[in-house]
C-alpha cells in the first residue's frame, strides 16, 4: 500500500506567538490557516490538542492537506545545518507567490538566506529561503512540475 502523504511536521520552538506571527505574515496570504489553537488562563476549549506529556499545547497550521505544528521547547536552540531540520519547504501556486511571500518576509524584517531565484539544477523550479524566528529555514518554492496538490506529475 503506497503512502498518501506526510500528515504533519511538529517544531519545538523557544516562543510559539512569535513563531506563529511569523509563519502566518510570510504564509498566510498564501493559505496557511489555523487548526488547533491553544487556550490561555486555564479554560477550557474544544479545539486544544494537549500533548500525551500533559505540560504543554500545541498548535497546528494548516497547509493544504497537511499541518505544521508548534509546541514550547524545553530549552535549548536550533543550529542551522547541525542535527534536527534543514529546511521546509512549502508549495505555491504561481512565481509570484514566492515574490510576494519574499517581499512579506522583507516588511518584517525576517533574516534572509536566499532572495527568490530559478534553481540552477531543476528548471521552472523558483525558489526562496529565509530563516524563522528560531533559525530554521524555510523554503517558498514554485514549480511547474507539481500540481496544486503538491504530488509531483509525470
Amino acid at each position: 500500500m503506497p503512502a498518501l502523504m506526510i500528515h504533519h511536521v511538529d517544531l519545538a520552538v523557544s516562543d510559539v506567538d512569535r513563531t506563529i506571527e511569523f509563519y502566518k505574515a510570510v504564509l498566510g496570504p498564501l493559505g496557511l490557516g489555523s487548526h488547533v489553537r491553544p487556550v490561555t488562563d486555564g479554560e477550557e476549549d474544544e479545539n486544544v490538542y494537549r500533548t500525551y506529556r500533559g505540560t504543554e499545547d500545541v498548535t497546528y497550521l494548516r497547509w493544504g492537506d497537511q499541518f505544521i505544528a508548534f509546541r514550547q521547547a524545553d530549552g535549548g536552540e536550533h543550529h542551522y545545518y547541525e542535527v534536527g531540520i534543514e529546511h521546509i519547504a512549502f508549495y505555491v501556486d504561481r512565481k509570484e507567490d514566492v515574490d510576494e511571500a519574499y517581499q512579506r518576509c522583507l516588511d518584517i524584517g525576517a533574516r534572509i538566506h536566499f532572495p527568490p531565484e530559478e534553481d540552477r539544477d531543476m528548471p521552472g523550479y523558483y525558489e526562496m529561503f529565509v530563516f524563522d524566528p528560531d533559525g530554521m529555514r524555510v523554503e517558498v518554492a514554485y514549480s511547474p512540475a507539481v500540481t496544486t496538490r503538491g504530488s509531483a506529475e509525470g
